[in-house]
């Protein structure tokens, strides 16, 4: 589109084409009014400080009955200021998409000198606010309210009766205008009585529950989340790492000295992958909850990570809940340092453009895996058969890879916000993160097989991501530099090869890494260890590779494989199975079902109901059982199990 530079704005310029004769269309007379330009051009900020000077911004969180933050902003202005121009956080760092939850923004009043001031919202762009400042006005103070959902229907919530998740992000408003790093702020945060407060923020002072921070930018804070809770534990992993994690009970803190040794060997693993770090010290924030929403959200001196209530007390049953904090952390180098160009914005009005997540969470999705692997955070086999089912996924699972690319994935955040859909396995999600981490394992083979097992991705990640060691900013990348990287390491037409697997549809499944490094997809009648682990925590039955259908503990169903026996015979999510073969549903009562349809010829006959309809269902499938698994192609060790040993004291 052609582009006129009228004043500040730019214009999309509007080109004039052949009109259609009205009375074509519509009857003689009938009024029609012209679309005269909207001036809704994101304006970019200036890399300048906020002249105001520093912003107070003082929160009390200690209303955990009601799930409410009460917030308080004071904001400096200059003399000549006759309107401030407020600003919500919108496109936010970790979520790729305009996610800003300014609708749990309440009671918004804004003061000077005591009188109350007038504000608007603009209409072009409702996450800003024009607040009329009157002359002499040194500090407009704002009040408002920021409500933490209650219920899982309503959002995510952060806090409860024994835990809060303070983002900073989602409870401030920053001056339009101003590069983020540019704004300086003085937060200031009161708890309820005796918890423990967690953040990577430098400076904390306490004077009984009111908890002061040094002052910081903006931008800093918003990347420096607050973890708060009753029952709270720290332990120190290194001279500079920590572990600070809240539970629903006291009892779920009791982390064995084996297990803590794992999360200290991944810290190890992590600088023998990266070999420098890019930051000066570092807090894994993790919730052990069922209660506060789940979360895992990077950022380059912490993470908020969340785990099941038992995953540190029932170490090996949990296993394959442990995997999201290695993969935050690996985030600190991949997402937060080293960041694509059109992914990095100065201000979160700035849209975000999504077009290299298959390197910023696709290369962070293996290498979260190998670090668990690597450093004992998760079993070896746990590895095998979460991506015995990435596999699973892109062999059988997945027709929509049919007509859409891996990279046009990476629009999904903003496209869907992880929104369910009828039927996912035709409109795809977000397959950046697993179809990019197979991808990489592919070309992590193609260098060893080059290079005949001298080099490998771990060179790749030194070279990318290791660079410049204790430069604590941000260095913005390209595709050009990944291509130029990977040359650097192994020569080879990385640019085709990247084109091909990812920016191209309709492409065979993602196997050959797994094939290169000498293992190969096999189907049992028996869930794996990772799946077994999901649907026991999650209460649901996996028969995708079967019947092609999720179901939930009560026969819901939850999902439908496009083109399955389910979706074929009209079922689709929402319906209930009711009774299988004449008897009432239950897990136990369809799989055996399936497992003696599968030496018979009868159909299997399910009572299904939609609504308040009742429809009795055959399904002919005689197929049996199926679940992934990963097994080697022959004896002895094979490259998948070189590339997983522990690097650390290498």
């Amino acid at each position: 589109m052609k582009t006129l530079l009228l004043g500040a704005a730019l214009l999309p310029l509007v080109i004039a084409t052949p009109a259609i004769a009205q009375s074509d269309i519509r009857p003689a007379g009938n009024t029609a009014p012209v679309q005269e330009q909207l001036a809704d051009t994101t304006p970019l900020p200036a890399d300048t400080p906020w002249p105001g000077g520093t912003i107070a911004l003082d929160i009390d969180a200690t209303d955990t009955a009601r799930g409410v933050y009460s917030v308080t902003q004071t904001i400096p202005v200059t003399a000549d200021m006759r309107e401030l121009h407020l600003l919500f956080p919108e496109w936010l760092p970790g979520n790729h998409a305009a996610r800003g939850p300014i609708n749990l923004i309440s009671g918004i009043r804004f003061t000077a000198g005591g009188k109350v001031l007038e504000w608007k919202r603009n209409p072009l762009d409702v996450y800003e606010l024009i607040v009329d400042v009157p002359a002499g006005t040194k500090a407009v103070k704002a009040e408002f309210v920021h409500t933490s959902p209650v219920t899982g229907s309503e959002g995510r919530i952060t806090m409860t009766q024994e835990m809060l998740n303070l983002q900073w992000e989602k409870m401030s408003f920053y001056p339009a205008g101003h590069y983020v790093r540019r704004i300086a702020v003085k937060p200031t945060v009161k708890v309820p009585a005796g918890w423990r407060v967690f953040t990577a923020l430098d400076g904390q002072a306490r004077k009984n529950d009111t908890v002061t921070w040094q002052t910081v930018d903006y931008e800093t804070l918003v990347d420096s989340p607050i973890f708060a809770g009753k029952y709270a534990q720290q332990w120190q992993l290194d001279d500079d790492v920590r572990l600070d994690a809240v539970a629903d009970k006291a009892k779920y803190l009791e982390l064995a000295p084996e297990n803590l040794a794992r999360f200290e060997r991944l810290i190890d693993e992590a600088d023998a992958l990266f070999g420098a770090r890019h930051f000066d010290h570092y807090d894994i924030l993790l919730a052990l909850t069922d209660r506060m929403g789940g979360i895992g959200l990077e950022h380059q001196r912490s993470a908020e990570n969340q785990y099941e209530p038992t995953a540190l007390i029932d170490w090996d049953a949990m296993d394959w809940d442990h995997n999201v904090v290695s993969h935050e952390l690996v985030h600190s180098w991949n997402g937060k340092y080293r960041r694509p160009a059109d992914l990095w914005t100065p201000d979160y009005r700035t849209p975000m453009q999504d077009s290299l997540l298959w390197l910023y969470e696709g290369q962070t999705q293996l290498w979260g895996w190998v670090l668990a692997a690597r450093s004992g955070l998760q079993k070896k086999q746990t590895f095998l058969d979460a991506f015995a089912g990435y596999a699973a996924n892109y062999a059988e699972g997945q027709p929509g890879r049919a007509y859409r690319s891996v990279a046009d994935t990476t629009n999904d955040p903003i496209i869907n916000a992880r929104r369910p859909v009828p039927y996912s396995s035709l409109s795809r999600s977000e397959d950046y993160y697993v179809e990019g981490a197979l991808t990489w394992l592919e070309a992590d083979q193609i260098i060893r097989k080059g290079t005949d097992g001298a080099k490998g991705l771990d060179d790749f990640a030194k070279a990318f991501f290791g660079m410049n060691d204790g430069d604590w900013g941000q260095l913005t990348y390209d595709f050009d530099e990944v291509v130029d990287t990977l040359n650097g390491v192994y020569p080879y037409d990385w640019a085709d090869f990247l084109t091909t697997r990812l920016l191209e549809p309709d492409q065979p499944a993602p196997l050959r890494g797994i094939e290169m490094a000498g293992y190969k997809l096999v189907w049992k009648d028996e869930a794996n260890s990772y799946d077994k682990g999901r649907m026991g925590n999650y209460k649901y039955l996996n028969l995708f590779y079967s019947l092609g259908v999720n179901l939930g503990s009560d026969g819901k169903v939850s999902g439908t494989l496009w083109d399955g026996p389910a979706f074929n015979a009209g079922i689709v999510n929402g319906n209930t199975i009711v009774a299988v073969n004449g008897i009432e549903y239950s897990s136990d009562a369809i799989k055996d079902a399936i497992t003696a349809a599968k030496d018979g010829k009868e159909p299997i006959e399910l009572l299904v109901k939609r609504g308040d309809t009742y429809r009795t269902v055959a399904i002919d499938y005689h197929g049996g059982l199926r679940y992934p698994w990963l097994e080697p192609v022959g004896e002895g060790e094979q490259p998948l199990d070189r590339f997983l040993e522990p690097r650390a004291g290498e």
